[in-house]
């Protein structure tokens, strides 16, 4: 069961997951979380930094898509000058919306993935996919009562993938 848990890979940041790594691993489709994941929860658009990664990624042909589980508003405001498709309330882990960005992506399992900063969201709607996952620790914890208790049970997790997962794809 953990296992289903596990990312396939984890990295301090998304700036690790570049255009270069990212065309190394085939992987042609991305399917993106926004909140803690590229910004924190108070960052309502994106900075240079992420403009200038986006950038990168649409030069080496690696199409991306919004599937946050935030209102309209945010994801709105965020994407405004990236542009790419958006899907708001994605309700990961379930699938509708990631089949939706696929779809409208062009995209096929096998050279897309997801990246997120939640195990019981983001990997869990991605292995259910059957796509990569890409895990990135939150960039800032939102510390409300639900989201620390999510927090907690991912320790678990990811204690099993530092042990057994790392290096295993």
């Amino acid at each position: 069961m953990r296992r289903y848990f596990c990312p396939d890979y984890f990295f301090a940041t998304y700036r690790e997951a570049d255009a270069a790594f990212l065309a190394a691993q085939n992987i042609r489709y991305l399917i993106l979380d926004i909140d803690n994941t590229l910004a924190p929860y108070e960052q309502p658009e994106p900075d240079e930094h992420i403009l200038a990664w986006f950038s990168a990624l649409g030069e080496a042909g690696i199409k991306a898509a919004f599937v946050s589980n935030n209102r309209r508003e945010r994801v709105e405001l965020f994407n405004r000058q990236i542009g790419i498709p958006m899907y708001p309330k994605g309700k990961k882990p379930l699938r509708r919306f990631m089949r939706r960005a696929m779809a409208d992506l062009g995209a096929t399992a096998e050279q897309t993935a997801i990246m997120g900063d939640q195990v019981f969201t983001d990997v869990w709607a991605g292995k259910r996919m059957k796509i990569r996952t890409i895990l990135v620790p939150p960039i800032k914890d939102k510390r409300d009562i639900f989201t620390r208790f999510k927090r907690l049970l991912e320790k678990p997790v990811l204690r099993y993938y530092k042990k057994h997962c790392q290096g295993e794809k």
